[in-house]
């Protein structure tokens, strides 16, 4: 028995990956948090010494409730 995966553009919109997304169950979710959280730390591990974020100029700006 072959497998094979078929793909196309549609399957790439923002919309299809939430569906996709929110087929998952949590325990799914969770582990693609770990894998992504994994991934960054692995490309920058100064990352889990950060205590608190700061803006970039010119990024997104970061608007605080009075």
């Amino acid at each position: 028995m072959e497998k094979s995966a078929l793909h196309d553009w549609d399957q790439e919109s923002p919309e299809a990956k939430a569906r996709w997304f929110q087929s998952l169950s949590m325990e799914e979710r969770m582990d693609l948090l770990c894998e992504f959280t994994d991934l960054a730390l692995a490309i920058n591990p100064d990352l889990q010494e950060r205590k608190r974020a700061q803006p970039v100029p010119g990024r997104i700006q970061v608007i605080k409730a009075p």
